[in-house]
């Protein structure tokens, strides 16, 4: 039997926990499901990520406000996939905060990007029909940009890394209490998604830069906090070690003249041992490998996702 496309078939739901990381640092993780925080300033919040829906961000909201009631005057948004940009509406944010390329992502496929993820991944867009539009930012950069946060609670610096898991990921860095923001360029325990990578780029300069913030604590695109140095690296180091795994046998299949699903299934065999029951393993590995391919192609710009590519490249790859 064809498996399930992508994660259509997973609608149980999981337990969200938000973690108090220091004083007015908070953090909610879902067992795998995508991550999202907040850090207080003086006398407003900085909202970090945006989840899918307005809905799901109404419910973190309300956690939220369980220990702060300021208002959020900033959102940042690490990169432009859908399940982190389209609740935005629901954070009344003062302004919307984004890397350049991700402004420009969100311009050139964010709608075809909203269709695909809300096919791939069902169970995150709760009650979609309260989606405005599409998230475009008010303030864009293009290497570094810093956020007072007023009083004694210090500053924020937003980092571009290099291109990793898209070409505008940032990371946000609170220097006060060595705190890190990864988004999806560190996955904690879960599988990477990669469907819109630069792979080469990612698992060589920018996990160098996102490793040279020496941080204490982490919080990346999926999975749990991850506390302490020697924790912090290896769970940067465990996204490097994925990333070059698929390299090595997507090249090889590259090289040697094999086909697309002889990269894959070679793909599958040598990480699925130690990655493949992390979350989304099996959703994303398609999609990953034919992005590496195109990639080794000289495709160095990543084709635009769509609802019919989504179901051709699975079909392929997975029958």
């Amino acid at each position: 039997m064809a498996k399930a496309f992508a994660s259509s078939d997973d609608m149980e739901e999981k337990t969200e926990t938000l973690n108090v990381l220091a004083d007015g640092v908070y953090a909610l993780t879902a067992e795998g499901d995508p991550n999202i925080g907040a850090i207080e300033g003086e006398d407003f919040i900085v909202a970090i990520e945006a989840r899918a829906t307005p809905k799901a961000a109404s419910d973190w909201l309300k956690k939220l406000r369980e220990h702060t009631d300021k208002p959020v005057r900033y959102l940042v948004l690490t990169h432009y996939h859908a399940v982190r940009v389209l609740g935005a509406s629901a954070f009344d944010a003062d302004e919307i905060i984004a890397h350049e390329k991700t402004a420009f992502l969100l311009n050139e496929r964010g709608q075809e990007d909203w269709d695909s993820e809300f096919g791939r991944m069902p169970r995150l867009f709760r009650e979609p029909d309260g989606i405005p539009g599409l998230t475009h930012p008010h303030l864009t950069f293009k290497d570094e940009m810093t956020i007072d946060l007023g009083g004694d609670r210090g500053h924020l610096e937003l980092k571009f890394c290099g291109r990793g898991h898209t070409a505008g990921d940032i990371a946000v860095w609170y220097p006060k209490h060595k705190i890190l923001f990864a988004g999806d360029l560190v996955e904690a325990e879960a599988a990477l998604y990669t469907g819109d990578a630069f792979h080469m780029d990612w698992a060589s300069g920018t996990l160098d830069n996102v490793k040279a913030y020496e941080a204490e604590m982490l919080i990346g695109g999926r999975g749990a906090v991850v506390r302490g140095r020697k924790d912090v690296d290896a769970a940067i180091e465990q996204t490097r070690e994925f990333l070059l795994g698929m390299q090595k046998h997507v090249k090889a299949a590259h090289d040697n003249g094999g086909t697309l699903k002889d990269a894959f299934e070679a793909t599958h065999k040598a990480l699925a041992p130690k990655f493949g029951h992390w979350p989304i393993f099996e959703h994303c590995l398609p999609f990953n490998v034919q992005r590496l391919w195109d990639e080794y192609d000289g495709i160095d710009w990543p084709r635009i996702w769509t609802m019919d590519r989504d179901r051709e490249v699975w079909a392929l790859l997975q029958d």
